[in-house]
């Protein structure tokens, strides 16, 4: 791949998600923008950053819909489909603590199999931090605020459902620490 990977990644989300969910497009063209604003944060990841963050939802796409669980199908289509590279794919699957909604649905052996964590806690939170305080419509929201979308949508005894009670205290957790670390740097 010769052109940067964060535009590879635009080509291979829009293609997948504008017309079959443009709401979800929205999103992930926002929370690739909240990825930019890391980008003195995280140096060198910026441009697998930003990679990671419009294609996490890419499993969402309905031809790429296996499982039905879209962080482990995004990341095989990008994996299987793409040979992308493969902290981009482990981001990808791992996104805004999957390993969790995974427990829920029976998968998490195996998404720890074919993707496990990253060692690297700035990217994974980075994701985390860009997800968890972007709307569906792409814009910036707090991480409270998204929560409760979130909890809206889906009923509590769904695996989402029971997912986010149990996540949400990490992904607050995880946001904090981000914007600690965003206030901490240089101005």
């Amino acid at each position: 791949m010769n052109e940067p990977m964060a535009k590879w990644a635009c080509s291979v989300a829009e293609a997948e998600l504008r017309e079959s969910l443009p709401r979800r497009w929205m999103h992930s063209q926002g929370v690739a923008r909240r990825a930019a604003e890391l980008t003195e944060l995280l140096g060198g990841d910026a441009d697998l950053l930003a990679s990671a963050a419009v294609l996490h939802d890419v499993g969402y796409a309905p031809r790429l819909a296996a499982t039905g669980f879209h962080p482990l199908d995004g990341a095989r289509f990008l994996r299987d489909g793409h040979a992308a590279d493969e902290r981009l794919v482990r981001l990808v699957a791992n996104h805004s603590l999957a390993l969790l909604e995974a427990e829920e649905r029976g998968l998490e052996g195996e998404l720890q199999a074919e993707f496990p964590l990253l060692d690297d806690h700035r990217l994974v939170d980075a994701l985390v931090y860009c997800d968890m305080t972007t709307t569906p419509d792409g814009r910036v929201t707090t991480v409270d605020t998204r929560l409760a979308e979130i909890t809206s949508r889906y009923e509590s005894s769904s695996p989402v459902g029971r997912f986010i009670r149990r996540a949400s205290p990490d992904i607050r957790a995880v946001v904090g620490r981000v914007e600690a670390a965003l206030a901490a740097q240089p101005r």
